[in-house]
Formats: structure tokens, C-alpha cells, sequence
């Protein structure tokens, strides 16, 4: 849809109408421009997103307390639809939590009572949302789990399906690709478009349980030290510095940032890509 609207030319011949009806789209969606939120939803999101890293567990309620003790007394409606737009959910039990539901694209969780010991065995990726100075961007990544190696990540200002797999792609371009990835279920995972690209590749695909973000600690664990260290501290102005920074973040994590988990030693140090698990050998339980 977005490549249809850049095709529009004010410029052309035939009008705005004409070239809306032979493109298949409205009008209204050529000549609308999304309004981009206050500078205090701004910081509102910047409150939910500390606070949900904390304390995943707080609803809307909660953390509507959580802003009244901050001194914002905002609407409940008004937090629902910011977090939704962050793309955070609390964890809690769910109603039927032994049925996968409707979703044809959600896959069994792989990991449990595997042993990951080599490098491209296993990759995390997941999603985050990174408030700005101004503004605010998704950020994706791909972890290998055995080392803690960063393989691939992004920003983007919508969460589409396509940037996710894109990344993914220029990740496996530069590392190989691994016998298994784990997510989520997020609409850009649960998707003909990711589904499809895994099953091309042959990469075993795992998925978290609903509501259980300890499925895939690891990457989460990368989210609380990307924010603590780097973004909280110092708030980009832009997308672009946004990306310098996380560029040079990324780079000092996996080269010079020692692990205690892996020896004290570095990501890049435990990271092996020619290193390559046997697919047949692989027990996943």
C-alpha cells in the first residue's frame, strides 16, 4: 500500500482521482497525514516503557497508579492505547492456555530441555520499542543464544512483517543461518511472510508459550542492558542518531563488552560462525 501512495504524482496529467482509482486505493489515505503524538504522551511512553521493563507484570491499572504517584492522573483508555502502540502486554495467566487458538502460523516452543552448545544452534529475536528525544522507533535483533552474539538488528518507524524478515535476512547473509529460531507470537511472527522465508531457509521454527516472555530470556535481557545503558542515558535527537549510537552500542557489546556468563570472555570472542550444528543430530525433546 505504501509503494501504491508513492507512485501518486502531483504532477501528472490525469488526476489525483484518476491515478487513486487505476492504483486501487482512497483518496483519503493520499491526502491524510498521521498526526504525531504530544510531547506529554511522549513521556508517557517513555515512563510505561521503564516501568514494563521493571515490573512486566503491571496492567493498565497499575500502571495508571503508577503515573498518578508521577504525577499524571491520565484516563485508563489513554494508557491501553499507548502500550498498544508500544507493543507491550503484562504477563499473566490466561483462559485456556493449552490451546494455540485460530492462529495457523503459531509453532510448538523448542527450547525446553534442549542443550544449546554451539554457536548458530540457536537465535532469539524480538522487538522493542525505543522512546527518543522526539518521537520514538522499533527496534528488532537476532541473538545467538550460545554466545550472546548480536547477529543482525534494525530500527524501523512501523512494525511491519517485511522489515522483520529483511533483517533476518541480511543477518544470515553475514553469519549463516542457524538450526532454530525462537519468538514470540507477535503478528510479525505469526505471518505467511516469516513462516514462509524460515521453511524456504530450513530453519526449525519455536515459539514462545503465550504470555511467557522467560521463553526467551535472553534477548530480553539484551533489551533491559540496550536501554539502561545506552538509550535511557542519553535520548537520541533523531532516527539517525538513533542509529549512529546504536551502531556503536552493538559493536562494544559484542567486541568488548565480557560476559560473566560466558567466562568473561566477549560475544565475539564465544562466537563461531563457521561453526555449523548437525540438523539430524539435534534432540529437541
Amino acid at each position: 500500500m505504501k509503494k501504491c501512495r508513492r507512485l501518486i504524482d502531483n504532477q501528472a496529467s490525469i488526476s489525483i482521482r484518476t491515478q487513486c482509482r487505476l492504483l486501487g486505493l482512497h483518496r483519503s489515505g493520499v491526502y491524510y497525514h498521521p498526526v504525531p503524538e504530544s510531547e506529554q504522551n511522549l513521556r508517557l511512553m517513555r515512563l510505561l516503557d521503564e516501568r514494563n521493563l521493571n515490573y512486566p507484570a503491571e496492567g493498565v491499572l497499575q500502571l495508571q497508579d503508577y503515573l498518578r504517584t508521577q504525577g499524571y492522573p491520565v484516563n485508563h483508555k489513554r494508557i491501553r492505547r499507548l502500550i498498544r502502540k508500544m507493543g507491550l502486554m503484562a504477563i499473566y495467566p490466561k483462559r485456556n492456555l493449552s490451546r494455540l487458538g485460530q492462529a495457523i502460523y503459531i509453532r510448538p516452543y523448542l527450547l525446553k530441555g534442549l542443550a544449546i552448545t554451539a554457536c548458530n544452534q540457536v537465535w532469539q529475536i524480538d522487538i522493542t520499542y525505543v522512546p527518543m528525544a522526539k518521537g520514538f522507533m522499533y527496534l528488532v535483533a537476532l541473538l545467538d543464544v550460545y554466545s550472546r552474539y548480536v547477529t543482525g538488528w534494525s530500527l524501523s518507524n512501523s512494525m511491519a512483517a517485511e522489515w522483520v524478515v529483511d533483517t533476518l535476512q541480511q543477518a544470515i547473509a553475514r553469519n549463516g543461518k542457524p538450526v532454530i529460531i525462537n519468538s514470540d507470537q507477535g503478528s510479525q511472527f505469526t505471518c505467511s511472510k516469516w513462516v514462509d522465508c524460515l521453511e524456504q531457509e530450513q530453519i526449525k521454527i519455536s515459539m514462545d508459550g503465550k504470555g511467557r516472555a522467560i521463553d526467551n530470556i535472553y534477548i530480553e535481557r539484551l533489551w533491559r542492558t540496550v536501554k539502561y545503558d545506552y538509550i535511557y542515558l542519553s535520548p537520541a535527537g533523531d532516527g539517525w542518531e538513533l542509529e549512529r549510537g546504536l551502531a556503536n552500542f552493538f559493536e562494544h557489546y559484542n567486541n568488548r563488552k565480557c560476559h560473566q556468563g560466558l567466562a568473561r570472555k566477549t560475544p565475539a570472542e564465544v562466537y563461531c560462525t563457521p561453526l555449523q550444528v548437525d540438523v539430524e543430530s539435534e534432540n529437541l525433546n
